[in-house]
């Protein structure tokens, strides 16, 4: 068993994500995880991601822990609450965005592609 407090966690910068803060809680480096990786994201209002990843082949799994969060892909626009998830597959493009006024958290589970 290996357990990563949130406390211990560190904050990494993903490329085109704004306004929010990333937490790396489980990769091959913190865990030894070898099929995935895990973070924890805190998005400001207004905050989120650019599009991107159309050419990802890794597979996403996204579980919204509190607050709102706009998911774009090329064929939907869904506003996600606390709890629901969105499963994005390989090389589907997306965007994220924080229209609400409050913060809001995201788990992100990511094959290792």
């Amino acid at each position: 068993m290996k357990v990563i407090h949130v406390n211990d966690a560190n904050a990494y910068s993903p490329p085109l994500h704004h306004g929010m803060v990333a937490l790396k809680l489980s990769d091959k480096s913190v865990t030894g995880a070898q099929a995935f990786w895990c973070g924890l994201s805190h998005f400001l209002p207004g905050g989120g991601a650019d599009w991107a990843y159309e050419d990802s082949p890794t597979e996403k799994i996204y579980i919204v822990l509190e607050g709102e969060i706009t998911i774009k892909t090329h064929q939907d626009n869904q506003t996600l609450s606390k709890g629901d998830l969105v499963f994005l597959a390989p090389f589907e493009g997306r965007s994220v965005i924080n229209n609400s006024r409050y913060p809001a958290s995201m788990l992100v589970i990511a094959n290792n592609g």
